[in-house]
């Protein structure tokens, strides 16, 4: 199994320094990989027809997560640099391909593609992409990306796409692995029929429902589950005790990687409750507590 650290985006402040420290103490302290969060905007949830449900409003910022895994890519050796997950609708599909490109290039094919629709319909209205398209864009975006991934020249024409006889150079040394952000039945279905993995966003124990209904797709599509990475996290909050207990249930029941989150903000999201971080140091000793305090090789 995998152990990853959560980029506290939310919280660790916009130091360039601070947020190098971070990363290159995860690597140093052996974690496999890094996760970045994706918000372009956040937008106030009160007095809104359509309510807003998602865990973020006006007032959480975010480090734009391909840039960031540029700058990390830059400032680290060899931790996995993942987007968990990049909201790929709201973006455009050729550039982002481009952009995965050269961050795997760059970092010597360390990048771990999560995807998903996200929530946001004042985000979507903002950046210009119809909110009730999403699903479908983001069917044929991912077609459209591996294309441009493997082949030397595309000539592809969609509901949503068109490239004529246009060609992504460089490309990428390797096939970019793509994970697919799933908390319900159809995007566990996409990860299922389109993706290497699945990214869950909660503990071991909070998405054993979810992690049965995947393995019942796989079975039904005939893929081998082994072949297939299921990632959950844990939050910093709940405890050395905890952190060891969900470990060992995501070990046995076949989980892959397993996430630290240690950020405030919305950790109730996770079922985690608020620690009080005083500032980017405070973020760097929680990876040194769990590095210390649970046992993975």
């Amino acid at each position: 199994m995998e152990i990853g650290a959560v980029f506290p985006t939310c919280e660790i402040g916009n130091d360039p320094v601070a947020i190098r420290d971070w990363a290159q103490t995860a690597e140093a302290l052996g974690y496999d990989y890094i996760v970045t969060y994706d918000h372009v905007l956040g937008a106030e949830h009160a007095d809104r027809e359509v309510p807003l449900t998602g865990p973020y409003t006006e007032n959480d910022p975010f480090h734009e997560p391909m840039t960031l895994l540029a700058y990390l890519a830059g400032v680290t050796e060899k931790v996995g640099l993942v987007t968990g997950v990049l909201i790929l609708p709201q973006r455009q599909a050729v550039l982002a391909a481009k952009q995965a490109t050269e961050i795997d290039l760059l970092s010597g094919g360390r990048l771990r593609l999560g995807l998903g629709t996200g929530w946001s319909y004042v985000e979507y209205e903002a950046l210009g992409v119809p909110f009730d398209e999403r699903g479908k864009r983001f069917d044929e975006q991912i077609d459209v990306m591996r294309q441009l991934w493997s082949e030397p020249l595309v000539d592809y024409s969609g509901d949503f796409h068109r490239v004529d006889r246009a060609a992504l150079l460089p490309r990428p040394a390797r096939k970019i692995p793509i994970w697919f952000g799933a908390i319900s039945r159809i995007p566990i279905k996409r990860a299922v029929r389109e993706g290497d993995g699945i990214l869950f966003g909660g503990s071991p124990i909070a998405i054993q429902r979810l992690f049965e209904k995947t393995l019942g797709e796989l079975e039904a599509v005939g893929r081998d589950p082994a072949s297939f990475g299921f990632e959950a996290v844990v939050d910093f909050s709940h405890g050395a005790d905890v952190w060891g207990k969900e470990l060992e249930v995501w070990r046995e029941t076949g989980g892959t990687h397993l996430g630290l989150r240690a950020m405030d903000v919305a950790a109730g999201a996770v079922g985690g409750s608020h620690v009080g971080y005083s500032g980017p140091q405070a973020y760097i000793d929680a990876l040194q507590t769990f590095r210390e305090s649970v046992d993975w090789p």
